[in-house]
């Protein structure tokens, strides 16, 4: 069966929309990385999630907030450890080589060049001002992927993970205290919480 047609499961209605798709190739997953690398301005995460959720399928809302979570917590850029973590899920170590190299390299010879030309020209004034609009623009496709993330949370009325969300964000955005202590505080929550859920819902 070739990896671009749809499994026979696909059709069925009760699967999660990860398992609608077939498992991405080597090929298809560096370019789609690639894709949404040169497409991220402003950040990535907007189109990875727009790329991986909406358009391919290959993950739910779901699955890919519990993969950015676990993400985030690695040391390293939240997008790189994505890439790697998505391409081995799939397709093993290779996999995840392969979806980094396509979500790093063509920015990299890109910011390069930029890089080249900014030394040159950084200092005149229309061009801080575009790249200041620019940065406007960034913010606000941070928030509206944040927004979307958060919306699995408010259809299932995850009340606790909403919870902690904001009080994480008071913490740290607000309280402006150190990153590492929070989460030292809000994993060990966090676990406690989901596991009390999962046992109240088994029995």
């Amino acid at each position: 069966m070739s990896l671009d047609s749809p499994p026979a499961a696909a059709s069925r209605p009760d699967l999660p929309l990860s398992t609608a798709q077939a498992p991405p190739g080597l090929v298809a997953l560096s370019f789609a990385f690639a894709k949404m690398s040169l497409a991220g301005f402003g950040g990535v995460l907007p189109f990875a999630r727009r790329a991986i959720v909406e358009e391919h399928r290959w993950m739910t809302a779901d699955e890919f907030n519990e993969t950015f979570a676990l993400c985030h917590f690695l040391p390293g850029p939240n997008i790189v450890n994505l890439s790697f973590v998505f391409g081995s899920r799939f397709r093993g170590f290779v996999g995840g080589v392969a979806a980094f190299a396509g979500l790093v390299a063509p920015p990299m010879v890109l910011v390069m060049a930029l890089a080249a030309l900014y030394a040159h020209y950084g200092d005149i004034p229309a061009l801080r001002r575009v790249l200041a609009g620019i940065s406007g623009a960034a913010i606000g496709l941070l928030v509206a992927t944040v927004f979307r993330m958060l919306m699995p949370l408010i259809k299932r009325r995850d009340v606790a993970a909403v919870l902690l969300m904001v009080a994480v964000f008071v913490a740290i955005g607000l309280g402006r205290l150190p990153l590492q202590l929070v989460l030292l505080v809000a994993v060990p929550i966090s676990l406690a919480i989901t596991l009390y859920m999962r046992r109240r819902a088994v029995t």
